[in-house]
């Protein structure tokens, strides 16, 4: 399966340097959709516009609010939304809490941190193939069985009125 490249992809990183790393990583691997934001207030902000990132790369320490504040908030208006922490805590509290609140995963920063990224978005392009598929299918196999349904319902008819000489 190919990755999916028009994620909308938020950068939610407020060491400036990090964030025009990480964005222009990204840029550079063909992803045409990605926004960079300095507080968690300002990714807030962009969902209360009407923008739904499909993935949110974060890191847990922000000025204003925690990573962790950051993913409950977006979850509550957009539940689809996946989570990847990139962080330089290493704290195993923090990693179970983000996974425990909805994150896709938690990756620690250092010199694969983003290749590291860029494979756990390959795996949410899959999951999201996957699930798109699934909606497909049980639309066939809804339509499949009405259409079996009506097949079943004016076969009894036809037999009664064979039978029962109903005209």
């Amino acid at each position: 399966m190919a990755i999916k490249k028009d994620f909308l992809i938020y950068v939610v990183e407020d060491n400036k340097m990090y964030n025009h790393l990480v964005t222009a990583f990204l840029k550079k691997k063909d992803f045409t959709n990605v926004k960079s934001f300095y507080t968690g207030t300002a990714c807030l902000k962009a969902l209360k516009n009407g923008e739904f990132p499909d993935v949110v790369i974060q890191d847990y320490f922000l000025e204003e609010m925690n990573g962790i504040d950051v993913l409950r908030r977006v979850k509550k208006i957009s539940p689809k939304t996946e989570f990847i922490f990139l962080t330089g805590n290493e704290s195993m509290e923090v990693a179970v809490n983000s996974i425990k609140f909805g994150a896709y995963d938690y990756v620690i920063k250092d010199n694969v941190a983003l290749e590291k990224v860029l494979d756990k978005i390959q795996k949410i392009s899959k999951l999201f193939k996957l699930l798109q598929r699934n909606r497909q299918i049980r639309k066939s196999m809804v339509l499949f069985l009405v259409g079996l349904l009506v097949i079943v319902i004016f076969s009894i008819l036809y037999f009664v009125v064979d039978i029962f000489g109903v005209n």
